[in-house]
């Protein structure tokens, strides 16, 4: 335990040394994402609560997944082609403040149409905000200080949704508590401060300045590698070859995950009867034990690769997502929650550097962009199954059904995966 926490201090102190480092833009927008993250983590889990409690169906809030999810995964190709055309600051500012505003319209309202219609627009902008990120770093950074850069942005971004998650659902049980408001009132001022937490990100946003010497210096460094490219590992073909068996991948994993992660709160809420701030809490802890997997992550790719590691992630927590399926005790739901959370995200950085890998620096925007839209669109097209199965066979079968199939697709996926870009195309292992 002590190692552990010593172990911690180093890497916290160590980080924030190489923070000081990096130039102004970069740590202007650690501190906006910070903010944005922590605002849309307070709305991750209690908003379909809040449709819950309106009185509406789990089919509402199945097409309210959907429908924000489709939004964002059409939007996503054409907002990285409009990113680079008119520059990051100008996406990130505007995709930030209309989001803003569709979070605090959504917090608002509470007929089923305007309900449906915010979702759709907050996923439209959100996806500009989404895909102009990533960029906007690699962009104001020095190529050999990116893969600590992603890194920590990665890390910065799960310790907000934790603290957005914890946020969430303590302010809503305190609403009820001290001003004695109904369920309603008390998630709809949860929402409210949220949305507010998210709109101060735009202040350190409006600080950013476009920053001439890196793009010079990406620019230099894109010509160099054209002129180095008579080997054929640009030519689009090939590329888009490898970027349409990534996507397969990331398909599949989305399709499960559009079955289960939106879900997550009302299955301790509809299964357990979990108080909000319990759900909040669970599901920040969840984030956390990530934070944690993750500094486990690069041990283990140092022993058996990228692709082996990011697959023995994925095949480990498909035990504990049955086990979550079929168990009655809060406790073990908990228990199993937590440990699927923290292995399967764990391997998110490992499969962000093995998609690095597998596409020519050409084609890394185009591939990005195609992955997270299929995953989207994956997730997007189980919201309204789920909530069919949950109406149709109840809290208990209805969960244990999705979270089978989930299991299932996660086994397909890993197995897939390891076929594909361990066996067939080699994936560089340094």
């Amino acid at each position: 335990m002590e190692s552990g926490v010593v172990a911690m201090y180093k890497w916290m102190k160590n980080s924030y040394k190489t923070i000081k480092s990096f130039n102004r833009n970069v740590r202007l927008f650690m501190v906006a994402n910070v903010l944005i993250q922590i605002g849309m983590g307070v709305f991750m889990v209690m908003y379909n609560l809040y449709i819950r409690e309106l009185g509406y169906s789990e089919a509402v809030n199945g097409s309210v997944i959907s429908i924000n999810s489709l939004a964002t995964a059409l939007m996503l190709v054409p907002a990285g082609i409009i990113s680079d055309r008119y520059g990051r600051k100008s996406i990130l500012l505007i995709g930030t403040l209309i989001t803003a505003i569709m979070l605090f319209g959504r917090s608002i309202v509470s007929v089923e149409q305007p309900i449906l219609t915010f979702a759709f627009i907050t996923g439209i902008v959100w996806a500009f905000v989404q895909v102009s990120g990533v960029p906007f770093l690699a962009e104001n950074s020095k190529p050999n200080e990116r893969i600590q850069l992603f890194s920590i942005h990665f890390s910065f971004v799960t310790i907000a949704n934790v603290l957005g998650n914890l946020l969430g659902g303590f302010v809503a049980d305190g609403f009820q508590f001290f001003f004695q408001l109904g369920e309603v009132e008390s998630i709809r001022g949860s929402l409210m401060i949220g949305a507010a937490i998210f709109t101060v990100g735009l202040i350190p946003l409006l600080q950013l300045k476009t920053s001439e010497r890196s793009q010079k210096d990406e620019k230099a460094l894109q010509n160099k590698r054209l002129k180095e490219d008579d080997n054929g590992d640009s030519s689009f073909k090939k590329n888009f070859k490898m970027i349409v068996l990534f996507g397969i991948a990331n398909l599949i994993i989305g399709t499960g995950s559009g079955l289960v992660i939106p879900y997550l709160n009302l299955y301790f809420a509809n299964r357990f009867d979990a108080s909000n701030s319990y759900v909040g809490f669970i599901i920040a802890l969840g984030s956390a034990m990530t934070a944690v997997a993750m500094l486990i992550g690069p041990i283990l790719v140092k022993r058996v690769g990228k692709v082996r590691a990011l697959v023995i992630f994925q095949l480990l927590s498909i035990p504990f997502l049955f086990l979550t399926a079929y168990t009655n005790s809060l406790f073990i739901a908990s228990v199993g929650f937590l440990m699927r959370q923290a292995l399967m995200n764990a391997g998110n950085p490992i499969q962000s550097a093995i998609a690095m890998d597998v596409v020519h620096d050409k084609y890394k925007g185009l591939g990005n962009s195609v992955s997270q839209m299929v995953f989207n669109i994956g997730w997007a097209t189980m919201g309204l199954p789920a909530a069919w199965l949950v109406t149709t066979y109840g809290n208990y079968w209805g969960y244990a059904y999705t979270f089978t199939i989930t299991g299932c697709l996660y086994l397909v996926a890993s197995t897939y995966f390891y076929i594909v870009f361990a066996r067939k195309y080699k994936v560089k292992e340094v």
